[in-house]
């Protein structure tokens, strides 16, 4: 009966060892320790992807031109957008002593090359061009004809050969009767300091986007009251289209 006895006290020591706790802690443990690698995986490439500055880069050139009504000359130039046919360029010399201001307005259509030079744009067809001055009451040379100022305050006009508006401030706005034509080639400068050289494409509303931008520019640069600055900009606008309009040769 004694040996009987032992085997018994020997199996509880062996049932004490078989509650294996600690191994369930440690797999509680491997499973909290890859809940957390979970969550940086997915939310790093969310924000990387929403992320879209380059979209909205080109986005604004045409926002600030719609309908490619108007564009900056030698932008247009660069990215080989100026009509062969049918276009209009507005170029602006602004005095930096005064409001004094002179624009240009050329029409020109069947360009056979445009070449890019150290001044500016040449464009190898005809072409007619149409001048404008805003003299500023303060100017003291009124007495000396246009075609014979210095050589940055010079037309080549006669006051016989110009109309006239003046504004409530006394300042003249002169507008060509008649654009000058030229023949084989004409020379667009590249534009310094304020000054702009501005391409018009030939869409059906080109007379009113001229006037708004001549309306904007008299007021704004050439010191132009707004009302009289409207004014002037619908005369230049309607020289424009009765003298310098795609029919005939430039059809």
């Amino acid at each position: 009966m004694a040996v009987s006895s032992k085997p018994a006290k020997s199996a509880k020591p062996a049932a004490k060892k078989s509650a294996a706790k600690p191994a369930a802690k440690k797999t509680a443990v491997k499973a909290t320790a890859k809940a957390p690698a979970k969550k940086p995986a997915a939310k790093p490439a969310v924000k990387r992807a929403a992320v879209k500055p380059p979209v909205d880069t080109p986005a604004k050139i045409p926002a600030s031109t719609p309908g490619l009504r108007v564009m900056d000359l030698f932008d247009a130039y660069a990215e080989e957008k100026l009509p062969r046919d049918h276009g209009y360029i507005i170029s602006s010399f602004f005095s930096s002593n005064s409001t004094y201001s002179i624009y240009e307005i050329v029409s020109y259509s069947g360009v056979k090359e445009i070449l890019f030079t150290e001044t500016g744009l040449e464009f190898r067809t005809a072409g007619k061009k149409l001048h404008i001055l805003v003299e500023p009451a303060s100017y003291a040379s009124k007495h000396v004809e246009p075609v014979s100022r210095k050589d940055n305050e010079r037309i080549p006009k006669r006051y016989s050969e110009l109309e006239k508006i003046s504004d409530r401030k006394q300042n003249s706005i002169y507008v060509s009767k008649e654009p000058n034509e030229s023949y084989g080639s004409f020379v667009v400068l590249k534009p310094t300091g304020d000054n702009f050289a501005r391409v018009l494409y030939n869409l059906p509303d080109v007379y009113e986007t001229l006037r708004d931008l001549f309306a904007k520019s008299f007021n704004q640069e050439a010191g132009v009251p707004q009302a009289d600055a409207k004014t002037a900009a619908k005369l230049v606008s309607a020289i424009v289209e009765r003298t310098m309009s795609f029919k005939g040769e430039y059809s």
